[in-house]
């Protein structure tokens, strides 16, 4: 027999060595050799479990654990021959064990099945991926309750329609931000509770005739919960694509908050200014100061998006149980969690910096006519209909587009041709700070009600770490 056919662990059942463009084709060690530690640390697991059941013996136990703590060693240390003829992480590992401990080696495959193994070697992957990824969240989170609590008072236009609406803070804004993060927090965290249950034990498809313990190799991995039918065990990829979903909807976010900062990051709008060394400059304008970091985030969105639906139509037309197919699924997740960590990252380190041009954004919330509804409501107050004041103020906002004047620019003797009901407290509502200020109730623009949303968010994060 080849050598060639000897390096595979199925190959008695062929003739022939696969062909060589197959073998490259069909392998994955390539990019699945990033699971090495979890799946020694499945391999450690399964071991130990064999040896409580009576499979191996304590010595076979210590040699197995030796031998994949040194290869451990050195696969970190750069020293591991990955080979494309072995497929995968699992069995390059496998063979250099049996290389280093001989026939013992080959025992530790016992009652188990590369399908259950590269199950519950991506779940565990991708719950530390998910703990880093929720560590990233909280940076950013605190990064931005930092800078919302020193901005509380700093008056900005709100959009609509990317049109001047109403006066809000910069401080309230970035509370916005904050909330979406808190809702991605809560995605990912669910998503971590289903990507915590254990495969193994679930062998190729219809479980193994070895007496097993699979709840103490649960414990071992620190698995909440066991998968109940070993046909799903082995062949379920929802966790990863739920886990996509969570990360499209984080980027989506992400992207959204990248828009506002390259925006107000123009000569145009002029309301922040990024630090250097989050941006670049041109090759032939000497001026320019480029916002990459957002700009790329905002393109890289595509990749996680890509990913999500790469995985769904991976997964349409599988019938039970494991499929070729799934060699596919580990790409686009190791990508899309890449991506979202990255991300996150950069935004952590980069909100801190911002710092907002207060004369700018407030030049701008006195554009635009925002404390409109502020002189709507006004009259509402003297006892008016509200649809007769929205025509008031309408005709009054008219007069100030031809006159080129804003409502508080106006004399009281110009605001009272359209209402008599308009008195000399009617400037109090107008101006930029009494605007923000009599939105003053939970969730509303008021510096104080952004003070206390900053200090429920402290508690929110305080409770993280505390429940860690």
């Amino acid at each position: 027999m080849s050598s060639e056919k000897t390096n595979q662990s199925w190959g008695g059942r062929f003739s022939e060595p696969v062909d060589a463009f197959v073998a490259r084709f069909t392998a994955s060690v390539d990019f699945d050799k990033r699971l090495y530690k979890h799946d020694i640390m499945g391999s450690l697991a399964h071991a130990k479990m064999l040896t409580q059941v009576g499979v191996l013996s304590e010595p076979e136990l210590k040699a197995i654990e030796d031998g994949l703590t040194a290869i451990q060693q050195e696969i970190e240390a750069g020293e591991f021959d990955w080979r494309v003829d072995l497929e995968d992480v699992h069995m390059n590992i496998e063979a250099r064990l049996t290389e280093r401990i001989g026939i013992t080696g080959k025992k530790l495959h016992t009652g188990r099945s590369r399908n259950d193994q590269v199950a519950t070697d991506i779940r565990l992957w991708l719950r530390d991926e998910i703990d880093q990824i929720l560590a990233e969240i909280t940076r950013l989170q605190e990064g931005l309750l930092g800078l919302a609590e020193a901005e509380a008072d700093t008056v900005m236009p709100g959009f609509t329609h990317l049109q001047t609406a109403q006066p809000v803070t910069f401080g309230h804004h970035l509370m916005a931000w904050f909330e979406m993060l808190s809702r991605d927090y809560e995605r990912l965290v669910d998503c971590r509770k289903r990507t915590n249950s254990m495969p193994l034990g679930s062998a190729a498809l219809a479980g193994t005739t070895y007496p097993i313990d699979r709840a103490l190799t649960c414990e071992l991995l620190g698995f909440e919960a066991i998968s109940g039918n070993s046909l799903d065990g082995v062949s379920d990829r929802d966790f990863a694509i739920e886990f996509c979903a969570a990360a499209s909807i984080a980027m989506m976010h992400m992207s959204r908050f990248s828009e506002e900062l390259v925006m107000w990051a123009s000569a145009q709008f002029r309301f922040i200014d990024l630090p250097d060394r989050f941006c670049t400059g041109s090759s032939i304008m000497p001026q320019k100061k480029n916002p990459d970091v957002p700009e790329l985030i905002r393109g890289k969105t595509g990749r996680v998006f890509g990913a999500l639906v790469g995985l769904l139509t991976l997964m349409k037309g599988q019938p039970l149980a494991y499929n070729k197919d799934n060699q596919e699924d580990k790409e686009p997740l190791f990508d899309a969690a890449d991506t979202l960590r990255d991300s996150l990252r950069a935004f952590a380190d980069m909100v801190p910096a911002i710092k907002p041009r207060r004369e700018f954004m407030r030049e701008a919330a006195l554009r635009g006519f925002s404390t409109a509804t502020d002189l709507a409501d006004y009259l509402v107050g003297k006892g008016l209909p509200f649809r007769d004041c929205h025509e008031i103020v309408g005709l009054a906002v008219r007069y100030g587009v031809d006159q080129e004047k804003d409502l508080a620019e106006m004399s009281l003797e110009e605001l009272r041709q359209f209402s008599e009901h308009i008195t000399e407290d009617v400037f109090a509502v107008l101006t930029l700070e009494g605007s923000v200020n009599a939105r003053d109730h939970i969730g509303g623009t008021a510096p104080a009600q952004v003070r206390k949303a900053v200090a429920r968010g402290r508690e929110l994060i305080a409770a993280r770490y505390s429940n860690r």
